[in-house]
């Protein structure tokens, strides 16, 4: 317990003082002299579950079709 935190108050009972936390994360990153804009990534378009689903099936596919035909084939004996 720190005064700096906790401080007495009017009636001398020691009380929380704490800074205030926000729960926006993200606002700190703006800038307070110019009320900017939170910054956001215009780039960043997440793909879908079920398209992800799919893709990493298929490259599973096509890995394990590419290492039977290796093996088949005697090339990495």
């Amino acid at each position: 317990m720190t005064l700096k935190l906790h401080r007495p108050d009017e009636r001398g009972v020691i009380t929380s003082h704490a800074p205030e936390r926000r729960a926006d994360w993200r606002a700190t990153l703006k800038s307070p002299r110019w009320n900017a804009a939170p910054l956001k990534n215009p780039e960043m378009n997440p793909t879908s579950r079920p398209a992800s689903v799919i893709y990493w099936l298929v490259l599973g596919i096509i890995t394990f079709g590419i290492l039977m035909l290796g093996y088949g084939s005697g090339f990495w004996r």
